[in-house]
């Protein structure tokens, strides 16, 4: 079980740090918000590029994934913290999101 929790706890904390790090930046720039935002946002982005080496797959396979969850999490994150409201649409997309990294990061191979 811990071969497929360890990378999913991983690319969750390379998530919270890219999508937090992009938000911090984004309310500074865009909504007029402190300075210390901006900071903490690009430190978190920093912490991000760091965090995506932690998996032991390629380059390529592991942002393939990551895309996937990174969709996931925005949607996720853009509905809790700005009240945006998926509908079914952004539901389904998300869904086969997560059947595309299933497929990508643990399917079997020969």
């Amino acid at each position: 079980m811990l071969p497929i929790i360890r990378p999913l706890l991983v690319f969750l904390l390379a998530g919270l740090c890219e999508i937090g790090g992009g938000y911090l930046m984004w309310q500074w720039l865009k909504a007029d918000r402190p300075g210390w935002m901006g900071a903490v946002g690009a430190v978190l982005l920093m912490l991000y590029g760091w965090v995506a080496t932690w998996q032991p797959t390629s380059f390529g396979k592991t942002y393939a994934v990551y895309g996937g969850i990174f969709i996931v999490m925005s949607i996720a994150w853009a509905w809790y913290f700005d009240g945006f409201r998926p509908d079914r649409f952004d539901v389904i997309g998300g869904v086969v999101c997560f059947v595309g990294i299933g497929i990508i990061l643990f399917w079997p191979r020969p």
